[in-house]
């Protein structure tokens, strides 16, 4: 078969779980785009060296393929493990299926055990999303007229008040019944519609960079880790601005918590971009993603919240409003791509994944 001619199973290209070809002798016929990524090398180079020689596979595993080839069954594997000729370990699902062409005799599907949970978590953490909003969306319909009604009040008894002395009391009302009219307007905030458009990321971080260096001038270094190269794209330019400015401005505030001892950070915040290539956001195959990291070098995110964080209310922080993760997890959704934390006592790093084609 020439390099130009279409592969007989081309349409594998276009699936987001890997598929790797087999032929009767276990060697490799063909790699759609998502098994590349997955074991991190090329087809065109391995296309016809056995499976056995680039990935070191447990016996039980080539038996199960040996069986499935030799009595034509299909066969299930859960919990594998495969070591890469980089020496990088990975736990995998598969299914083993086989096929009766001229060009293969199996069909190994395999599908990261991380990458489902990462799947099943996008999907619950969209459902809690929605819950969240109309929940969100009824609660503050309901606060809002009342509130309006005691602010209204507060003011008529100021002017009714003789003793100068008592009005301190219906200011505390008015500035209280404000600050939660602010915040109900903030929790609404997400539902503005967005006004996509072409943005550049790193215009983005320089804007989230200057404003932090000004607001904590002495306690933190602000890294810069870019890759240039990265194309323009579409979304809302001020969203994305809140988005890194809430996750940074987070960062800077729980490395200035710190106890000034030895076991302190260096008090500083890495803003890193990368391309990501054949990545799958809520189910949908992207030749092509940004990654963004926000990552520093803080005391890192309690366990008993690290789970409920994107949730409304909930902050780790005295005097918080727990609505920054929340707004920002909102922002991510609406231009399709994911948001992830990793945290450890030293270190926390949010990824964002947002689609470019």
């Amino acid at each position: 078969m020439s390099e130009s001619s279409p592969h007989p199973f081309g349409g594998l290209d276009l699936l987001s779980s890997a598929v790797i070809l087999l032929d009767e002798n276990l060697a490799i016929r063909h790699m759609n785009p998502a098994a590349e990524s997955l074991l991190a090398m090329s087809s065109r180079v391995f296309v016809g060296c056995p499976l056995a020689s680039v990935i070191e596979c447990p016996s039980r595993f080539l038996a199960a393929l040996d069986s499935a080839l030799k009595h034509g069954w299909d066969y299930t594997g859960q919990n594998i493990d495969l070591r890469l000729t980089a020496g990088e370990l990975l736990r995998l699902n598969c299914a083993v299926n086989p096929v009766d062409t001229r060009e293969a005799s199996l069909l190994l599907e395999l599908w990261p055990i991380d990458q489902q949970l990462r799947a099943t978590r996008e999907e619950r953490l969209v459902e809690q999303q929605q819950a969240n909003r109309e929940l969100i969306r009824n609660l503050v319909h309901e606060i809002k007229n009342p509130l309006g009604g005691i602010r209204g009040a507060a003011q008529l008894l100021e002017h009714e008040l003789n003793n100068p002395g008592l009005r301190e009391y219906t200011q505390v009302i008015i500035k209280e019944a404000d600050r939660l009219q602010d915040l109900m307007r903030r929790l609404l905030s997400p539902h503005r519609p967005m006004q996509p458009g072409p943005v550049n990321i790193h215009e983005i971080l320089e804007r989230v960079r200057s404003l932090l260096t000004a607001e904590f001038p002495t306690l933190l270094t602000v890294q810069r880790d870019y890759d240039t190269s990265l194309p323009e794209l579409i979304g809302d330019r001020e969203q994305l601005i809140q988005v890194f400015l809430n996750l940074a401005r987070n960062a800077a505030q729980a490395i200035q918590r710190q106890p000034d001892d030895g076991a302190r950070g260096s008090g500083q915040i890495t803003l890193r971009t990368r391309v990501a290539r054949q990545t799958t956001l809520f189910k949908r195959r992207y030749r092509l993603a940004l990654e963004v990291q926000v990552i520093d070098d803080g005391p890192g995110i309690t366990e008993d919240i690290r789970e409920r964080m994107f949730y409304p209310l909930v902050s780790g922080r005295e005097g918080g409003s727990g609505l920054g993760l929340t707004l920002a997890q909102s922002f991510i959704q609406q231009h399709q791509g994911t948001i992830d934390c990793e945290s450890r006592p030293g270190g926390t790093c949010f990824t964002i994944r947002l689609p470019l084609g």
